[in-house]
């Protein structure tokens, strides 16, 4: 278990933001698990959706409230996030509810990174659509879609939280390349009008 009796961890980029033709921003902290397991196991659908008190979503799609999020990562993993103030009370709900050894969690939280666009949709999914080989047009990525790809030449996840918004976590480990990335995409002058 972590030791939380310190400050809070720092964010990889203290909050770094960058107004374009789309506002490219490092979010707030998050508590970040990953689950594994069977995702029909009760013990697991419930450490789930009640971590993040919404339903479990369908493949490639992500469940949100707010800062409370569960995503499809695979066919024997889930992302749950909360907000980070819930970190100390989210890692003893797991410890409790996850006791089958098939089952189980790890913190991710402090090893990621979250970004976010935002600004009229079809700009935020043009630059996303730069960076990631996914196809962000409307009619395959709706709100409340979720993927798991790379941003450039690293591993990254996307979702759509609402139209006009995307959302990126990757490895901290990665983040000054990432947020660098997001912001060339998003420079005035660079538009191409691929969701226009």
């Amino acid at each position: 278990m972590s030791d939380l009796s310190g400050p809070a961890p720092v964010l990889a980029l203290g909050g770094a933001a960058f107004d374009g033709y789309v506002r490219v921003a490092e979010e707030p902290l998050r508590a970040m698990f990953t689950l594994r397991g069977d995702l029909s196991a009760k013990a697991l659908k419930n450490a789930a959706t009640g971590l993040a008190a919404v339903d479990m979503p369908g493949q490639g799609q992500v469940a949100l409230n707010g800062e409370h999020c569960i995503a499809w990562m695979s066919p024997d993993e889930l992302l749950v996030m909360t907000p980070w103030d819930e970190h100390a009370k989210a890692l003893g709900q797991l410890d409790a509810t996850l006791t089958d050894p098939a089952l189980n969690y790890t913190d991710v939280s402090q090893a990621r990174a979250l970004f976010s666009l935002s600004g009229p949709d079809g700009l935020v999914r043009e630059v996303a659509a730069k960076l990631a080989p996914v196809d962000l047009s409307p009619a395959a990525f709706p709100a409340g879609s979720f993927r798991r790809s790379r941003i450039g030449q690293v591993s990254a996840a996307i979702w759509m939280p609402a139209p006009g918004r995307i959302e990126v976590v990757c490895f901290r480990s990665v983040a000054d390349y990432v947020f660098t990335l997001l912001r060339d995409a998003a420079r005035p002058g660079s538009e191409v009008g691929l969701f226009g």
